[in-house]
């Protein structure tokens, strides 16, 4: 894997900086007041805030198993020190205590690690974390009236793939079928979205890419591309949804919210080449485009300021693997 060595690096760094950390902790007296984040997290800390630790671990456990000669024993003993039991417990009964807290972004996320961890010696610690997130989803679905819609952490249609993707690898048939089923509720019938205006200026999704990335894994084949070809008809023809195709302006300028343009890029190419075998037709349209903005922002994944590398590896994996 071409750069397996230089991501665990990059990832291992901004997990053992400690700060700028923003821990978004709502103070429910005069007495929790201490964010001091190794304390409040102790599993989670660094990265910058809660969700990015999250899903930096879960590139440190992918990048384990899918290079781990080149990755060295740095992922693994930080690993080591963060996904103890005692841990996780303090996580589960700080997410179990707060049921709004990093939902659903980094709950998807933190499934994910869960689930990435599920064949290695973190996995019995990990599994408090799962079954306390699973839990917290069951209960959150039914109550959500309208999905979000745009394109940063509390898009509905993001945290739904991961989730479904997380929970089918841990066997809880009840979590998926629930997030399917919502799936379709809320986004079976969509048709003619228009691409226009996307994207926001600080995006790191693409509201209509994430929406038909989740109901690929929702509907069968055959249904899907005819849902597809509804929502987005024409994607990859000449003159159609082309924004979703083109690198979008970005910024390494250390502005936090700017540097989600970066992200953009890297989901497009992700969501693009799983969207590409449905439309075998403008397939290599839609790999090229992938191929360009990946290309665009590479150097800045391991090479960026903090507010760009402390959570980019993580969407360059899902853009490398798709």
């Amino acid at each position: 894997m071409k750069y397996a060595a230089a991501w665990a690096d990059i990832a291992c760094q901004v997990l053992e900086t400690p700060y700028p950390y923003g821990s978004s902790h709502a103070s429910l007296g005069p007495d929790d007041v201490d964010v001091t984040p190794d304390r409040l997290f102790p599993a989670f800390h660094g990265s910058y805030d809660w969700h990015s630790s999250a899903h930096m671990q879960w590139s440190l456990t992918q990048l384990l198993k899918l290079a781990p000669e080149q990755v060295g024993q740095r992922p693994a003993d930080l690993l080591d020190r963060r996904l103890t039991p005692e841990n996780i417990a303090v996580e589960a009964a700080y997410l179990k205590a707060r049921p709004g807290y990093e939902r659903p972004y980094g709950w998807a996320w933190a499934a994910m690690l869960v689930a990435s961890g599920r064949t290695t010696k973190w996995a019995e610690a990990l599994a408090p974390l799962g079954d306390v997130i699973a839990d917290l989803v069951l209960a959150w679905l039914p109550k959500q009236a309208y999905p979000v819609r745009h394109g940063v952490h509390l898009n509905t249609a993001f945290a739904l793939a991961l989730l479904i993707e997380a929970y089918d690898e841990l066997g809880r048939a009840d979590v998926v079928e629930a997030a399917k089923a919502r799936a379709v509720e809320w986004f079976g019938g969509d048709t003619a979205y228009d691409t226009r205006f996307e994207p926001s200026g600080t995006d790191f999704l693409s509201p209509a890419l994430s929406e038909a990335e989740l109901m690929r894994r929702v509907l069968p084949g055959g249904e899907f591309k005819d849902w597809l070809s509804a929502f987005l008809p024409g994607l990859g023809q000449e003159g159609r949804h082309q924004g979703l195709l083109e690198v979008p302006a970005t910024d390494d300028s250390g502005d936090g919210q700017l540097s989600h343009l970066a992200g953009l890029a890297l989901s497009r190419a992700w969501q693009l080449r799983t969207l590409a075998p449905a439309l075998p037709e403008v397939a290599d349209v839609l790999r090229a485009a992938a191929d360009r903005q990946v290309e665009a922002v590479l150097p800045t994944v391991t090479g960026g300021d903090f507010m760009s590398t402390h959570w980019l590896v993580s969407f360059a994996l899902l853009a490398d693997q798709a």
